[in-house]
């Protein structure tokens, strides 16, 4: 009894001005096909999960555009949360709201802005978890690093568990300095941290219950009165007293601690997506690396390139962007910005969203 929980949050600020808070990035088509990244997430995890076994928790915002591109999906299985709480409270809402349906389930956790090369593979390494999950173990899937990565968290493995695949994990590391991760990296001990969990609801709630016991009484009160006429009034009593918190924190740290989690490593060419430049690089690129990603809508890019390359175009304005003699540049035209920078700055997007805040310009943000 397998249920896929994908969380669709967040605003996507190193993608702007593509990605905002009322159209975050993963409503958007990143993928390299008409496919935006929510609804690839939802393919990919339904060899695990029929449509009324997956569930996606996202923000009232969002809802609509939500339901609008997975209209295969029971409506009541997207789960909307009134505010922002973090990833532990929708992760919780989620877990609590299928423990009252079937107490024995497993279900697995999977962030709806994420690129997947290898569907297949992805699919058999999740199954290895849900094996982990079964066993009473929480389980995380862990990337193979490929290269010394300083954004991303860190898993410490342990010893395998009974020969393998599963490995315990011992430590949850958080974004280390370059001369770090090269040494995690060599030591072969290290995966990367991508927030993919499998575990069985019963044994989450009950290490939400030791750790966040607050928490953990809110959204099981909120669970209760899911299917009655009270859900909107629980709701909206509970959910802005929940403790804001990732789950890494709030959950998985502790019961890596007390020897609780286990992961499988998984070599399924993962990406986060998490700026232009990583945009750039798992896109298909012309001869020249420049890669045009094609507005929504719209039958052909709106860019003219001549001279160039290694450019990242984001032509959503219907004009045309033209370029001429540059190179390593990240041009994203939307009807009201225009943002360039070069691709070795694309991780400092954000402080432009830092700043149009802080100047109050909500609108563009």
């Amino acid at each position: 009894m397998f249920f896929a929980v994908i969380p669709a949050g967040g605003s996507g600020t190193r993608l702007w001005p593509l990605s905002r808070a009322g159209h975050p990035k993963f409503l958007h088509p990143l993928t390299g096909t008409d496919a935006s990244l929510l609804q690839a997430t939802v393919e990919r995890v339904a060899p695990l999960a029929s449509a009324d076994r997956t569930m996606v928790v996202t923000g009232v915002a969002h809802v609509t555009a939500v339901a609008r591109q997975l209209a295969g999906l029971p409506e009541e299985n997207i789960l909307v949360e009134p505010s922002p709480r973090d990833s532990c409270a929708a992760i919780a809402l989620a877990a609590a709201v299928i423990a009252v349906r079937e107490p024995d389930a497993v279900m697995g956790s999977f962030a709806a802005d994420h690129l997947i090369v290898d569907p297949n593979r992805w699919v058999e390494t999740v199954r290895q978890a849900i094996v982990g999950a079964e066993q009473g173990l929480l389980m995380t899937v862990g990337i193979t690093p490929t290269r010394a990565e300083t954004g991303y968290g860190y898993l410490q493995c342990g010893p395998l568990i009974d020969g393998g695949p599963l490995r315990r994990v011992e430590e949850f590391k958080e974004k280390p300095a370059a001369d770090i991760a090269e040494a995690y990296v060599r030591s072969g001990r290290y995966l990367w941290n991508a927030s993919m969990f499998v575990w069985r609801v019963d044994v989450f709630m009950a290490e939400l219950a030791r750790q966040q016991p607050e928490l953990h009484a809110g959204v099981t009160a909120i669970a209760a009165a899911w299917n009655t006429p009270e859900r909107e009034d629980v709701l909206g009593t509970v959910w802005p007293t929940l403790t804001k918190i990732s789950v890494d924190y709030a959950v998985m740290e502790g019961a890596a601690e007390a020897g609780r989690v286990a992961t499988v490593p998984g070599d399924f060419g993962w990406n986060d997506i998490g700026d232009f430049h990583t945009l750039g690089e798992v896109l298909p690129a012309d001869s020249s690396g420049n890669v045009v990603l094609g507005g929504e809508g719209t039958e052909k890019p709106g860019a003219l390139l001549w001279d160039t390359a290694n450019l990242v175009v984001v032509p959503y304005s219907n004009r045309l962007v033209a370029a001429l003699g540059v190179r390593d540049l990240i041009v994203v035209d939307t009807p009201d910005a225009l943002m360039i920078c070069p691709r070795d700055r694309a991780q400092d997007v954000k402080k432009l969203v830092d700043e149009l805040k802080s100047r109050g310009e909500e609108g563009y943000v």
